[in-house]
C-alpha cells in the first residue's frame, strides 16, 4: 500500500465535546468528512481514528473504516501515528476530523507533492491566498510565508509578512495590503519515516508560543513543502462554527 488517509476523531473537545457526531443536515460531521475524503483518487485506504465507542458505532453505521485509539494521545498527529504504526505504507495524509469542506482533490495534490513533484520532501501541507483582508489580522487564521521553491519559512497567528505600507484602521483590520498573504489549510501529508521522526521530537518553544504544531518541524530544521489550493475549509471548534458551516453548505 502506498498511501493512506487517517481522520483523527477526538471526542473530548474542550469547547465542543462530541462535535464529530454533531449533525449537519441528516449526516454527522464525521460522515461528511469521510465522504468528501473518499473522493480522493490517490488514497489506497482511509481510516477514522476514534477514541470513543460512540464515534466507532457511528462510523460503522455509515460504512466507514475505523480504528479505536488511545484516549491518552496528546494530539491528532500522535493518533495518526498509532493507526499507521503496524502498516506497510509510504505516504500518510492527516485529514482534520472537524473540517467537512475538505475535497478529494486537495488530498490528491498533497500526495502528488511528495511523490511526483519533489521526491526529497518528507512533509507537505496546503496554503491558500487570502482574499478577505480581515483574515490577515485574525489570530484564528494562521498565516504562512514561503520561499521561492514553495517551502514554508514560518507560520504565525500574527500578520506575516509585515508590510510597512499597510493601512490599519481602528479595528486593526488591514485595509490596503501591498503584498500577497497566504493562510494555512490544516491538511498534512508525510512519509511514514518522517511522521515517526516528527512525533518523537520534543515540542518546541515556537510551537508552544503560537500553539501551532507544524512549527516543531521547522524549529528542528526540517522542511515543509507547501501546495497552493484554490479551496478553503472551515474548522468547527464551537457550536457557533457549526451553524456557520450549515449556512455555508446550504448556500453552496
Amino acid at each position: 500500500m502506498n498511501t493512506i488517509g487517517v481522520i483523527p476523531a477526538r471526542w473530548a473537545s474542550s469547547r465542543f465535546e462530541g462535535k464529530v457526531l454533531a449533525k449537519i443536515g441528516n449526516k454527522t460531521l464525521i460522515q461528511h468528512v469521510w465522504e468528501n475524503a473518499k473522493q480522493s483518487k490517490l488514497l489506497d485506504d482511509l481510516i477514522i481514528a476514534a477514541d470513543n465507542e460512540r464515534v466507532v458505532d457511528e462510523v460503522k453505521k455509515f460504512g466507514g473504516k475505523v480504528c479505536f485509539t488511545s484516549k491518552d494521545q496528546p494530539s491528532g498527529t500522535d493518533r495518526v501515528a498509532e493507526v499507521v504504526n503496524p502498516l506497510d505504507v509510504k505516504i500518510i495524509v492527516n485529514i482534520q476530523g472537524d473540517e467537512p469542506m475538505v475535497k478529494g482533490i486537495m488530498i490528491d495534490n498533497l500526495i502528488s507533492s511528495l511523490t511526483d513533484e519533489d521526491e526529497t520532501a518528507e512533509m507537505a501541507t496546503l496554503v491558500k491566498r487570502i482574499d478577505d483582508t480581515n483574515e490577515i489580522s485574525d489570530p484564528n487564521v494562521v498565516k504562512v510565508v514561503v520561499d521561492k521553491k514553495g517551502y514554508a519559512l514560518y507560520f504565525s497567528r500574527s500578520p506575516i509578512p509585515y508590510d510597512r505600507r499597510w493601512t490599519v484602521d481602528e479595528g486593526q483590520s488591514i485595509t490596503n495590503p501591498s503584498v500577497e498573504f497566504y493562510k494555512h489549510i490544516g491538511l498534512y501529508a508525510y512519509t511514514k519515516d518522517f511522521l515517526f521522526t516528527y512525533t518523537n521530537l520534543p515540542p518546541s518553544k515556537l510551537e508552544k508560543a503560537e500553539k501551532l504544531e507544524q512549527l516543531r518541524a521547522l524549529e528542528h530544521g526540517f522542511k515543509i513543502r507547501t501546495v497552493e489550493t484554490e479551496f478553503d475549509t472551515v474548522g468547527i471548534d464551537t457550536p457557533e462554527d457549526l451553524e456557520k458551516i450549515k449556512n455555508l453548505l446550504a448556500e453552496g
